[in-house]
């Protein structure tokens, strides 16, 4: 396989990753043909998957801007993923220019063209770090200097999570990130769910181990739920993706009862 000019040194090609796989979902082109075969053949066993990313991406423009509302002006994005249509730094600086944003990956061919579109922007910026070390993480984001965790935060965990596995205490990684950020802040989480449509969870489950070798982990409400302790819920609470705070019939992309996300927003108090 070929390397693309835009491919960062270092990077496999010959692996998916879960970032290319989504930019691959939702029609993008910063992705590699071992992404675009990955995503599908989960498309073959899941037709409605491209909804789901689509759901979820309207998810993330609705939390952003209801944390706007609320009064938030620094946003630190956790599992970006790569740049696509209605990034969060084009939602928060419609609103307001001056306001901070930083994008935080694993994935470095995420990490790089998240930097090339902020070329030239002091207000954004994007980094390589890794959830699963969340000390470091926030290591890495105390020193940008974009974010100032005296004041209150959005912090945004949109489809990462579910690549936490248990053994590795996803709770524990919200948790540290609760400790880090002053009260005030938020918390807006999406994560695939078990919950309603269990074999075809279970499916998506299987190839994403045995063909991705990623290890996406569909789970339960109530364990989504748990992944907010310590945080007080915004109404709805924890439900499917397009029932959170819909402004329009155009973030119905998946019918209610079937999607595969859920996701919520909640406060420190």
């Amino acid at each position: 396989m070929e390397r693309p000019v835009w491919a960062p040194e270092g990077v496999d090609i010959q692996y998916p990753s879960p970032a290319r796989m989504y930019d691959a979902l939702l029609g993008g082109s910063h992705n590699f043909a071992v992404d675009r075969e990955a995503a599908e053949l989960a498309i073959k066993l899941v037709p409605d998957l491209p909804r789901l990313a689509l759901s979820n991406r309207a998810f993330l423009r609705r939390a952003v801007r209801f944390m706007l509302d609320a009064g938030i002006r620094q946003f630190l994005d956790i599992g970006s993923g790569i740049p696509t249509a209605g990034n969060v730094h084009e939602i928060v600086h419609e609103l307001d220019p001056t306001a901070q944003v930083l994008y935080v990956d694993i994935d470095p061919v995420a990490v790089a063209h998240s930097r090339t579109i902020l070329d030239g922007n002091e207000r954004a910026g994007a980094i390589e770090a890794d959830l699963r070390k969340s000390g470091d993480l926030l290591t890495a984001v105390r020193e940008t200097g974009l974010i100032d965790f005296d004041e209150p935060v959005g912090l945004l965990l949109i489809a990462v999570l579910h690549l936490v596995h248990d053994d590795e205490d996803p709770i524990g990684k919200v948790s540290a990130l609760r400790e880090a950020v002053a009260p005030g802040s938020f918390i807006a989480i999406s994560h695939l769910t078990s919950e309603l449509r269990p074999e075809d969870a279970s499916k998506l489950g299987v190839q994403s181990v045995n063909h991705a070798k990623v290890g996406i982990h569909f789970r339960s409400r109530d364990e989504i739920v748990a992944l907010f302790r310590g945080w007080d819920a915004v109404e709805p609470g924890v439900v499917e993706l397009p029932l959170w705070r819909p402004e329009s019939e155009r973030d119905q992309h998946e019918k209610p009862g079937r999607s595969l996300g859920m996701g919520g927003v909640a406060i420190k108090k």
